[in-house]
């Protein structure tokens, strides 16, 4: 009988201690790149798209329902299947899906950040620095943002829903992010809306979430041609 309990009282234990580092995945402070980025919404700004909070809550929006249809697809079939051979086929299929540049690059960008973070935090999970080490220099490897998130989730022990949902409002405080510091929402004014967007962003992840990489698919094409654009800007204060 005391077995079991200390048995019970290890595995309580090693859960808790594995929700902190799933907590910690999704904190801004991990250094991943991503307020490096704007999803688009410099370039949005400067070509008049997004010129008023309620542009930017539309804006966001989009932005929410286009990384869902794309991307969460690719988080979801690797969080099922964490494993080398799985990762590295689902991120040669994402980079043959991103034709725009520089969305491409900042999703490599962001992706071999996150990588790099997590195989030196989550020291506790072997397999993410073996199965980083072991792709380190291939050519065939590109290190795309998604399907490494997926990666990390399912060896964190995250279950499928709570992982693509953390995906989406990774997205969505970091969009928000950088519209604070492009000075169309203050940081109140943003707070404010990333709460009522949240309710937005449940309806769109039950729209897209627990779909096959091969379902992926772009439902604001617009927002993919004005991202494109943001290496002709003549400023920029993100990198994409």
């Amino acid at each position: 009988m005391e077995e079991d309990e200390r048995r019970d009282i290890v595995m309580s234990r090693a859960s808790s201690c594995m929700q902190w580092s799933q907590w910690q995945l999704l904190d801004s402070i991990l250094p991943t790149g991503g307020f490096a980025h704007s999803f688009g919404l410099e370039a949005a700004i400067q070509t008049r798209l997004v010129s008023s909070p309620e542009d930017l809550e539309t804006h966001i929006i989009h932005v929410l329902d286009n990384t869902a249809s794309l991307l969460l697809p690719f988080v979801y079939s690797a969080l099922k299947s964490p494993d080398i051979e799985t990762w590295h086929k689902l991120d040669g299929i994402l980079n043959a899906t991103l034709t725009n540049q520089v969305s491409s690059k900042a999703s490599m960008s962001q992706g071999s950040a996150l990588f790099r973070i997590a195989a030196s935090v989550f020291t506790e999970v072997p397999n993410l620095k073996m199965i980083r080490d072991a792709s380190l220099g291939s050519k065939n490897v590109c290190f795309h943002h998604a399907p490494i998130f997926g990666l990390v989730c399912g060896l964190l022990g995250m279950d499928s829903e709570t992982s693509q949902r953390a995906y989406l409002f990774v997205a969505l405080r970091d969009v928000l992010s950088a519209a604070t510091r492009l000075n169309i929402v203050g940081p109140m004014g943003a707070s404010v809306m990333q709460h009522r967007i949240a309710i937005v962003a449940e309806t769109v992840l039950e729209k897209w979430m627990n779909r096959e990489a091969g379902e992926a698919c772009q439902t604001s094409p617009l927002l993919d041609v004005v991202q494109g654009c943001h290496g002709y800007l003549f400023s920029r204060l993100f990198c994409s």
